[in-house]
């Protein structure tokens, strides 16, 4: 098997319990985000809705991963996890199920998104609302620390958009 190259390489189940092809974002401009609705940093789903939403016509899209594994913040189910982002934050952008994103068991995404760009603690990630941007050509631009706000990532987003399509 070839190691991954860019994010269409990889599947992932939503929510809803569907299998999707990353490959359906092919040309977009992707930001990969790992997510929980018990930490201190949940707020920042109402940034990502908002950057999703200026941002969705032009070929951008927010993709949510919830993850337990940092401080069991994130505990719900899949549809609890979903009823919550609604509810609280009218979260529109696409959500996938409950991933590890650190470790043996860590998803596949997470484990390239590492590879191409490591943070402060190298290969891991540090918490939750670590963010990974995508370019058109699925190949990661630059990683964020839970602690950069959405809203500080609105050039680079609009940067990317901006970039020429292969």
């Amino acid at each position: 098997m070839t190691s991954p190259t860019s994010l269409s390489d990889f599947t992932a189940t939503t929510l809803s319990g569907e299998g999707r092809d990353l490959s359906a974002y092919a040309g977009d401009v992707v930001l990969v985000v790992n997510t929980a609705s018990k930490c201190g940093f949940t707020p920042q789903y109402a940034g990502l809705e908002e950057l999703y939403a200026a941002h969705k016509d032009d070929g951008f899209v927010v993709l949510g991963f919830p993850c337990n594994q940092f401080g069991g913040q994130e505990p719900g189910s899949e549809e609890e996890i979903g009823e919550f982002c609604q509810l609280n934050y009218g979260v529109t952008f696409p959500m996938f199920e409950k991933v590890d994103v650190n470790g043996d068991d860590a998803h596949p995404l997470f484990t390239w998104l590492k590879k191409e760009k490591s943070g402060l603690l190298g290969g891991k990630i540090k918490w939750n609302f670590t963010k990974f941007l995508v370019g058109r050509d699925g190949q990661v631009i630059d990683r964020y620390a839970p602690t950069t706000k959405p809203e500080d990532l609105e050039g680079d987003v609009v940067s990317a958009l901006m970039a020429p399509r292969d």
